[in-house]
């Protein structure tokens, strides 16, 4: 039963010229940014700020900081219904892909797969599943099963043909830190990551990425203002190259600085003991418009999408399926 599903990869450039695809998810950071009057500039700005960024932290041999340029690539998998011998297939997730350019040898390697993660099943969980659980107070009641088969489907995808024979490494996830939890400095810093933070209790996004076999970390990085969440398998911190730790940091912490402004363009760095907030008003805007509010609502519309076009047609093959599947590593 587990080659029931089966997995394709395409790939999108991602630069000042891209537009999103009718398969692509609108939620994603990067689909948001090139829609409207302003997407090329958006794009742009965007882009400048991560080069900016990658130098910055590639501060060595590099004098005029200018030595490397990122190309980014959006991968796309998607899920493939074999058992029933039809040809249907689902628009599963998205990560970015980046290839590190050095001008001043001309030579290109490889960046890190990952940074962003966007996921149509997510959308469904945290938009459909998780408001239908609340009790009478509004609370949510977490379903015991709540993420199993989103993580199980993750993880199928890194064991997939498919994911090795155009992948050499695992992906690390770089996303925001929750604005629920306070997160406190251990003492520990890392040349390039930066100083590290933890806290006491994982978030429920914490959660959800254990299901899909990844650890987490949070650190801040040198010249940042805030900590960022570190998602992956294996060991951070040896895994990965220094450049390949640059090009995830600078990507994702520029989308975080469009995204949430707040917290990650705040006009002063985090404490040793933070707890992060959107409500912040110290912090200065990029000019790099980003719809918050259409993001949100986008997230429930593509979550009922997910149900009506992937969950319901397929609910009997995808609980055979997930009933057959080993539990996912936490």
């Amino acid at each position: 039963m587990a080659d029931a599903l089966n997995f394709s990869i395409s790939t999108t450039r991602f630069d000042e010229n891209y537009s999103p695809s009718t398969n692509s998810r609108t939620t994603t950071n990067f689909a948001n940014l090139a829609r409207g009057e302003r997407r090329e500039e958006n794009l742009r700005n965007a882009l400048t700020m991560i080069n900016r960024r990658f130098n910055s932290l590639a501060h060595w041999d590099n004098p005029q900081g200018d030595r490397y340029s990122l190309e980014l690539e959006i991968i796309s998998a998607n899920v493939h219904f074999s058992a029933d011998n039809t040809d249907k297939q689902f628009p599963l997730l998205e990560v970015l892909e980046t290839t590190i350019v050095d001008k001043l040898t001309g030579t290109r390697s490889q960046g890190m797969v990952g940074n962003n993660f966007s996921s149509y099943v997510r959308d469904y969980d945290f938009s459909v599943v998780l408001p239908a659980s609340c009790n009478d107070s509004g609370a949510p009641v977490l379903p015991e099963d709540f993420g199993d088969l989103h993580g199980q489907l993750f993880q199928h995808f890194l064991n997939s043909q498919a994911y090795r024979e155009r992948f050499a490494q695992l992906p690390v996830i770089c996303i925001s830190v929750s604005t629920s939890k306070t997160y406190f400095r251990t003492g520990n810093s890392h040349p390039v990551l930066g100083l590290e933070y933890h806290q006491d209790e994982n978030s429920l996004t914490d959660a959800y990425f254990g299901k899909m076999g990844l650890s987490v970390r949070y650190f801040m990085p040198p010249g940042a203002v805030a900590p960022l969440a570190f998602y992956f398998r294996g060991d951070l911190l040896n895994d990965y190259t220094n450049l390949q730790l640059i090009s995830l940091i600078s990507t994702m912490e520029t989308f975080q600085k469009i995204y949430r402004p707040e917290i990650y363009n705040a006009n002063s760095a985090a404490p040793s003991v933070y707890h992060p907030s959107l409500g912040a008003e110290d912090f200065s805007p990029t000019r790099v418009f980003y719809d918050r509010e259409e993001r949100t609502q986008l997230g429930k519309i593509q979550g009922k999408f997910t149900e009506e076009h992937f969950i319901i047609p397929n609910r009997q093959l995808l609980d055979q399926w997930s009933s057959s599947y080993p539990t996912p590593v936490a």
